[in-house]
């Protein structure tokens, strides 16, 4: 469901694919190719949430803010199912592991990876091309090549999921 809130509706890209049971309201902006997947819950009733170009959004995640704080997610990058996210800036490029919590004033770096089930901090800061993980997430090492790859290919097959349940594109079944 999209709903207004006093006054803001939420700007949603004509190639955005939006799953059912998602709720999105108020000051929200989903970019092209975008993603956002089964009971999905995003609320810009407090402050704006913009999210760009080719982001996934994973069943069940969470995107809220606080008083005057956005949420903001740049082009490509992965939230997994069942993230909270709360007034932060997630950078290009970034994944973010299933049932991770982002918290007020966060911010992960481009090319991060956060670790599955990881509790980033308020105003933690999480370096460009690293590896964070746990409760409180802590970076355990740079990315590898491999890492990389990975990210890229769980990017693509969102990207291409999207556009294909949206019945924008075909996906090769043999």
């Amino acid at each position: 469901m999209i709903y207004s809130y006093k006054g803001k509706t939420p700007k949603i890209a004509e190639s955005a694919y939006i799953a059912d049971y998602v709720t999105i309201t108020g000051d929200v902006s989903i970019g092209e190719e975008t993603s956002i997947w089964f009971n999905t819950a995003i609320r810009g009733d407090v402050a704006p949430t913009k999210i760009g170009n080719r982001v996934s959004i994973q069943d069940n995640s969470v995107l809220h803010q606080s008083p005057d704080n956005p949420l903001i997610i740049e082009d490509d990058v992965t939230i997994g199912h069942m993230v909270i996210l709360h007034s932060s800036i997630i950078r290009k490029n970034a994944l973010i592991g299933m049932g991770s919590l982002i918290l007020d004033n966060a911010e992960i770096g481009e090319d991060a990876f956060i670790g599955a089930g990881s509790l980033v901090p308020p105003g933690k800061v999480i370096p460009a091309r690293t590896l964070a993980l746990g409760r409180p997430a802590k970076v355990v090492r740079e990315l590898t090549e491999e890492d990389y790859v990975e990210m890229d290919r769980v990017r693509r097959t969102y990207v291409e999921k999207g556009q294909y349940y949206k019945g924008l594109t075909s996906i090769d079944e043999k």
